[in-house]
């Protein structure tokens, strides 16, 4: 991933080149915004910049596969003693698999990538104690050393506390970049060890443009797709290449909803059933489905056609369901759909999550 090839964000870019060339870049940098802008993209256009600056052929070659001696991972796993995969380094051919894929990805490719849906990944702390070790040997290749850590939040505290030491007092010449969904769980003594680099959502001009150039959509298809996305271009991809899955979100939402206004209570707890039955992602990720299903509705009561993003089949269910949701109730919905999403977090019987939630709607569903 080079530089020119990150998405938009031009005002990062110029940013951090300035900062490298001028020799003012920070011990640590962390990454923050909201998801699909490009944040792991830009660590890794930022470490291949520092690796290759003198356009070193055996250098190049390394990061064409992810193998810079110089350059270490860190990322949440799920630790199996039986199969000897207890560290990052472990399941490193898999980590790069991925990236070469794709660097645009969110954590639930990462859970598919894993096959650990129902099992929530960690970084676990004996991986600072191995972060100490590489970083007390001398650089092999060039000037820097680049730790990428993706997701710190999921650090164990006793390891987070380990890292902030030697945030406190990094190795020389070694370059920290953390890439954060969510930056407000990490420990304050961290934050404050680093600079933020806070990047924006994408421009839908430009998600448009990558879509046409990369994945080869026309442009009409593009500028349409590149909407729905709301800056998100890992949802734009999703658009493309996932859109059975998002159709059958919609069939989850409008048995969901259907079943709440007619009160079968047989059916209710049937649906409840097979709702559990999926994966906790794929339970949370309907959640925050259903949870901008009303929030588009209730906007689409506005008759602002250019405040709305719904699909060509989500507009056709909305002609009909957008009038039951409105100031009355709305709020309500949301407050109902957020919680049953933090019970599912907390591993909360899935059956029961669900069925008290449809108990819940056949209230507010008739209150519009």
């Amino acid at each position: 991933m080079k530089i020119e090839d990150i998405i938009g964000q031009k005002a990062v870019k110029e940013r951090l080149i300035a900062e490298a060339d001028n020799g003012r870049l920070p011990h640590a940098l962390l990454f923050t915004g909201p998801e699909g802008c490009g944040k792991m993209p830009m660590a890794l256009a930022l470490a291949r910049y520092l690796c290759c600056a003198n356009g070193d052929t055996r250098a190049l070659k390394q990061w064409e596969s992810l193998t810079h001696p110089d350059v270490h991972f860190v990322f949440p796993i799920v630790a199996n003693k039986k199969l000897k995969k207890e560290v990052c380094d472990d399941l490193l051919p898999l980590w790069r698999a991925m990236l070469l894929e794709n660097p645009y990805f969110s954590f639930a490719d990462w859970l598919e990538k894993l096959e650990v849906e129902n099992s929530q990944p960690t970084i676990y702390s004996r991986e600072s104690d191995v972060l100490q070790r590489k970083l007390g040997m001398k650089p092999a290749e060039g000037q820097w050393r680049i730790v990428i850590i993706w997701l710190p939040e999921k650090m164990q505290e006793e390891g987070a506390n380990k890292l902030l030491k030697i945030l406190e007092e990094p190795p020389r010449q070694t370059l920290f970049l953390l890439v954060s969904e969510e930056p407000q769980k990490l420990l304050t003594t961290v934050i404050s060890r680093t600079q933020q680099v806070a990047m924006p959502r994408l421009e839908d001009e430009d998600i448009s443009l990558a879509l046409q150039e990369r994945m080869g959509i026309n442009a009409d298809d593009a500028k349409n797709i590149a909407h729905l996305a709301a800056g998100n271009y890992i949802r734009a991809l999703k658009t493309i290449l996932t859109n059975g899955d998002s159709t059958g979100m919609l069939g989850h939402f409008t048995s969901m909803m259907r079943l709440a206004w007619s009160r079968k209570v047989k059916d209710m707890k049937a649906w409840s059933d097979e709702m559990a039955a999926m994966g906790r992602e794929r339970q949370k990720a309907f959640l925050l489905y259903a949870a901008r299903m009303i929030r588009e509705n209730f906007t689409a009561n506005l008759h602002r056609p250019e405040l709305n993003y719904m699909t060509v089949q989500e507009q056709q269910f909305s002609v009909r369901f957008a009038p039951f949701i409105s100031e009355r109730n709305a709020m309500g919905i949301m407050d109902e759909l957020q919680e049953a999403s933090v019970h599912i977090e907390q591993n909360v019987n899935a059956k029961m999550v669900f069925f008290d939630l449809m108990l819940q709607l056949t209230v507010l569903i008739k209150n519009h």
